[in-house]
């Protein structure tokens, strides 16, 4: 086994610096993290309170633990706050304090005639808010809520479409402050639905749920051609399920995936290329996906269960495409796996570890046949996780085990409380302008009847806008502004939002800022650049994926069973074949001549239609036949030259 480079703790500190603190300051900062927890769990599944109250002490909580643990610029010290932390702090908790102290009478005046205090605070509010952005998750985010909030007052000055009258200060500001804007529906699926399942997925961490997974993923692939690469795509889609994060997932398993990709001979901009497509293929895998796929199901109005149960066949084509271009890749190039002495015990490894798994079928279970709601199904698997944990002396988690899951769920809770109240301002603008209809309006005018023409364009915004912005607040953008459209040209909404969802997660590969590949850059010490454009190309097929849900919902598990299943069959051999049109490479190396019959058989498979399924698989058929003939030939020249 080669020797790892970075730990993950190592590579999360390079990639995102945090303090680290000692001694009581370590300690007050655990205890605050804690009480977060147990205050979201309280009210959670004991005592309910206003979505409002619960919203603003989720955000009140993330941004003291925010600028406790995140330094606001390079030279800040990485030991403990200073004076500036201190004071935002404290501005966070004056506008909860305001909130609670005069609930009654801000519920009355918000967005309609607020006094000269409501501004104020609405103001600090959100100042705080994007300072606590910018530490999280860096500028971008930061500069898009800028530009929103200019279009407020600017509108009587731009022309066209962007027109309208203008809003005063006081009425921007206070009707972000309140559940039209910083404290809405986002704000609201981060302190609910995606903090249950962070902290699900903190419990599976801290039993070794996802050491078992790695080495699952070792043990069934690392032998194979190419094994390492394989192993991350095992490793990365099951991982997801705990995670739902890219950069998390890169974190987590590419410091071991990366340096054992580059061992067997894959190059440094491959290896690292793999590990981003992987991982950020774990946002769109169920049963835990990202926190935008929660945005999702509460925007649309349907139950979780039923944004997973759709995703689950594009997320699983998702891979197979990954995997596809990884094996071509591994064969052209006569890449071997790793030795299998050297590999655990695929035996070994299940038995000491069955049990860990659980925790996600109690979850699945309490969705599926107890019908209960996320949130209570994710305080299930989290008492299952423990008690899981107890069933092998090995794996037994102790109380400072459980005090480090309830502290890490609260501080992974961070950024994404950060991105959903940001996002939140944004809708907020759009909604007070009148801008989601405007964009949808363009959207149909520009693309007529075209359907086809309106998803590029849909595709090309939310890549750029998921460009440095985290998944949720590309995917919440676009969902206020293109999703209407996509609804009135035909498209169910469940389709339409997950379309729009999927390109938001791609954004995570797609250069020119491509986060996923950045991180998996950084560990493989490749050109971050090179990495990202290697990812776009082994990912082409995935950006398929999106399309061939909306044009067969079948795909999304909508119609009759056997409709569902010859989808799949042919969507997934048009993923096969695309592939080999990427890669120039089947049984043996594919010309031009074959790489374009095996595109366009591609796309005849993937479009659904008895005729295009029947153009498909004779074009298919052809390629395949003439590759046996070609390998054939080569063996018997192999043959005779010896």
């Amino acid at each position: 086994m080669p020797v790892k480079e970075l730990t993950p703790e190592e590579l999360e500190q390079q990639l995102a610096p945090k303090r680290t603190f000692t001694g009581k300051l370590a300690t007050i900062v655990s205890i605050v993290a804690v009480a977060m927890t147990f205050f979201q769990l309280y009210v959670l599944i004991i005592q309910p309170i206003d979505p409002w109250i619960l919203r603003s002490a989720h955000l009140t909580f993330a941004a003291i633990l925010g600028f406790a643990i995140i330094p606001g610029w390079k030279q800040a010290s990485r030991a403990k706050p200073n004076w500036i932390d201190y004071a935002l702090m404290v501005v966070a908790l004056i506008v909860m304090g305001y909130l609670i102290w005069d609930f009654d009478g801000i519920l009355g005046r918000a967005g309609v005639d607020p006094t000269t205090f409501d501004v104020v605070v609405a103001i600090l509010s959100i100042l705080f808010l994007l300072e606590l952005t910018r530490r999280a998750t860096g500028l971008t985010l930061v500069i898009f809520v800028a530009i929103f909030f200019v279009y407020a007052f600017a509108g009587p000055f731009l022309p066209g479409i962007l027109n309208h009258k203008g809003y005063s200060l006081q009425r921007t500001v206070s009707f972000l402050y309140s559940p039209d804007g910083i404290y809405g529906i986002p704000l609201g699926v981060s302190s609910t639905f995606v903090y249950m399942f962070v902290l699900f997925g903190a419990f599976l961490q801290v039993t070794g749920t996802g050491k078992v997974i790695i080495d699952l993923a070792w043990s069934v692939a690392g032998w194979a051609r190419g094994g390492p690469a394989k192993m991350s795509v095992i490793s990365s889609s099951l991982f997801g399920t705990i995670s739902g994060s890219a950069v998390a997932n890169v974190v987590v398993d590419g410091w071991l995936n990366i340096p054992m990709m580059k061992s067997v001979g894959y190059s440094a901009k491959f290896a690292g290329a793999v590990e981003a497509l992987t991982s950020t293929g774990g946002q769109i895998m169920p049963p835990v996906m990202g926190a935008g796929a929660f945005l999702l199901a509460d925007i649309v109005g349907v139950p979780y269960l039923e944004v997973a149960y759709a995703a689950a066949i594009p997320a699983l084509l998702y891979y197979v495409s990954c995997y596809c271009m990884i094996d071509l890749e591994a064969l052209k190039n006569n890449l071997k796996g790793l030795p299998k002495e050297t590999l655990p015990n695929l035996k070994k490894v299940f038995t000491g570890g069955w049990h860990l798994f659980l925790p996600i079928i109690i979850l699945l279970g309490s969705l599926i046949w107890l019908e209960v709601s996320p949130i209570r199904a994710g305080f299930y698997g989290s008492i299952a996780a423990i008690v899981a944990s107890w069933l092998r002396r090995h794996t037994r988690i102790n109380l400072k085990q459980v005090w480090d899951a309830l502290d890490q769920a609260a501080r992974g809770s961070v950024e994404i409380a950060a991105t959903c109240g940001a996002a939140g301002i944004i809708i907020g603008i759009i909604s007070l302008t009148g801008l989601g209809n405007k964009f949808a309006n363009m959207l149909l005018t520009y693309a007529g009847d075209n359907l086809f023409f309106a998803l590029v364009l849909t595709m090309i915004v939310a890549l750029v806008l998921g460009m440095g912005v985290p998944t949720t607040a590309a995917y919440a953008i676009c969902a206020a502004t293109l999703a209407p459209g996509l609804v009135k040209l035909g498209i169910n909404p469940l389709g339409a939002h997950l379309f729009i969802f999927y390109f938001a997660v791609l954004s995570c590969i797609t250069p020119p800022v491509a986060v996923a590949a950045y991180a998996a850059a950084a560990i493989a010490k490749s050109s971050a650049w090179e990495t990202g454009w290697t990812a776009t190309r082994l990912g082409v097929a995935a950006f398929i994926v999106p399309y061939m849900f909306v044009f067969g919902p079948q795909l999304l598990g909508q119609g009759v069973w056997y409709d569902v299943v010859w989808a799949i069959i042919t969507a997934t051999s048009g993923i096969v074949m695309l592939s080999v049109a990427v890669q120039g490479w089947f049984f043996t190396k594919v010309g031009w001549l074959g790489r374009i019959a095996s595109g366009a058989g591609a796309l005849l498979l993937i479009d659904p239609g008895l005729e295009t399924d029947i153009a498909g698989a004779i074009l298919v058929g052809g390629v395949i036949v003439s590759q046996w003939l070609a390998r054939k030939k080569n063996k018997l020249a192999a043959a005779k030259t010896t």
